[in-house]
């Protein structure tokens, strides 16, 4: 791969690094160490020819994968779809896969189960404070409550009538003000 040849790609995984740095540099036989342990000098330049082969065809695969990474963007501007698109689709796909995962049900299982829980002991709390209202409302404390109220609003209700008797509503609708259908 030749530097002139080379594609600037600022997304691509080698970023900073030479493809061919080891391929590039010769390599004299004056300047080689020894053969590590264990090695003969044949399995040695067998290795480093395989070596040497494998790194080629690293730099022809980052090749063709720039080359198809292009295409691809090339592709996606002309069916007018934004990298946008693609997080919302990603997004998409991981909430879809969250939600079928193990941990995602039996969470919302339990959450469930809590929540049936909950709503039926604040119904129960709900009938109890109901019960026990009603039950303080028929009290004999309660009545009497109730008819000293009834009393004094009757004693309030009745010395306005008498004080307003030369006065006329100005809605035409009688002596009667509305405070005189309330309940107490």
């Amino acid at each position: 791969m030749e530097s002139a040849n080379q594609d600037i790609n600022l997304n691509s995984p080698n970023k900073g690094l030479l493809a061919d740095a080891m391929t590039d540099v010769p390599v004299d036989n004056a300047a080689r160490s020894a053969a590590p342990e264990g090695l003969t000098l044949a399995e040695e330049e067998e290795l480093r020819a395989e070596l040497a082969k494998v790194e080629e065809e690293i730099g022809t695969l980052r090749q063709v994968l720039a080359a198809k990474e292009r295409h691809c963007g090339e592709l996606k501007r002309k069916l007018g779809l934004t990298p946008l698109d693609g997080l919302k689709q990603n997004l998409s796909k991981s909430w879809h896969d969250v939600q079928v995962s193990n941990a995602y049900k039996k969470t919302q299982e339990t959450l469930s189960q809590a929540g049936q829980k909950t709503s039926a002991a604040l119904s129960n709390v709900g009938s109890v404070i109901s019960r026990k209202l009603g039950d303080m409302r028929n009290s004999a404390t309660f009545k009497s409550f109730e008819d000293r109220v009834g009393t004094i609003k009757s004693r309030v209700v009745g010395s306005r009538e008498n004080s307003t008797d030369g006065l006329h509503s100005p809605s035409g609708a009688g002596d009667k003000t509305p405070q005189d259908n309330a309940p107490f």
